[in-house]
């Protein structure tokens, strides 16, 4: 059992999702996020914080033996905010990890570092990067940073490539992506009780008979996804149009993110 797991991105979809089943799993609770948290329970350490500043980081992550990193910008923005959220904030936590003791730190990285791979390809874990967008950029950059650490300093991460963390799958593309969030879960247990983590590349999908991305190289870690989209298959298909075999959504694999343009501050975003 964890001591002290840090949530970053506490605050958000998934860190809503995710947070009552941690309770669990650690014996206390460190959730953060730039917002107020949400459902907080007595016991539950809350910080707000911005991972923009350094010793505001600094102090978060004081005492964590696990860190569940979710925070950050998670969709298409211009450069700005994701600059001081997924690439300052991302190395402001890996040198508070490193003042503190290295815990052991799962990132969560994004399908969009591989968007304009086809959906005819299914990827290993070693295919070059094919970013669709600033975002894809930032967990690229996010990998790379907790590479680095790994072979400078020792440093664990989990490097989980998150396809669709829905409840449900919600269109034909998920049918691929989608990553159920009970298998998200049995995934965290694993990366933070193996003997030994390194820093592997996992792609963030359920066992989906459509799947794009294998995960063999991970016999070692003991985690076997359990849930599969293709139980959905029938009702996507009565419910949702499919979209023409042209169309970003069905050609690439990071979806419409490959026709989103680079946005500017005064420019409405996708």
């Amino acid at each position: 059992m964890v001591k002290r797991l840090l949530i970053t991105g506490a605050a958000g979809t998934l860190g809503r999702a995710l947070t009552p089943q941690l309770r669990e799993f650690a014996e206390v609770l460190r959730l953060s996020d730039i917002t107020p948290v949400p459902d907080t329970l007595p016991g539950d350490e809350v910080v707000q914080c911005d991972l923009g500043d350094a010793a505001a980081v600094d102090a978060l992550v004081k005492d964590c033996d696990a860190i569940l990193h979710l925070g950050g910008i998670s969709v298409e923005t211009p450069f700005a905010p994701i600059l001081q959220a997924n690439i300052i904030g991302l190395y402001n936590l890996y040198e508070a990890a490193r003042a503190h003791g290295q815990p052991r730190i799962l990132f969560a990285s994004s399908n969009h570092t591989i968007g304009f791979y086809p959906q005819t390809e299914r990827l290993t874990a070693d295919v070059p990067f094919r970013p669709d967008g600033l975002y894809g950029v930032s967990k690229v950059f996010g990998e790379a940073i907790a590479r680095m650490y790994f072979e400078k300093f020792g440093q664990e991460t989990a490097l989980v490539r998150i396809g669709s963390c829905t409840a449900e799958p919600e269109n034909h593309r998920m049918l691929a992506s989608w990553f159920s969030r009970g298998d998200f879960l049995s995934l965290i247990r694993a990366v933070f009780t193996v003997p030994n983590l390194g820093c592997p590349v996992i792609w963030g999908a359920s066992a989906n008979d459509a799947s794009w991305w294998d995960n063999s190289h991970l016999d070692w870690l003991g985690w076997t996804p359990k849930d599969n989209a293709e139980e959905y298959r029938a009702r996507i298909d009565a419910s949702t149009p499919r979209p023409p075999a042209d169309a970003p959504l069905m050609k690439y694999q990071g979806g419409v993110f490959t026709q989103f343009p680079i946005y500017k501050e005064d420019e409405p975003r996708g």
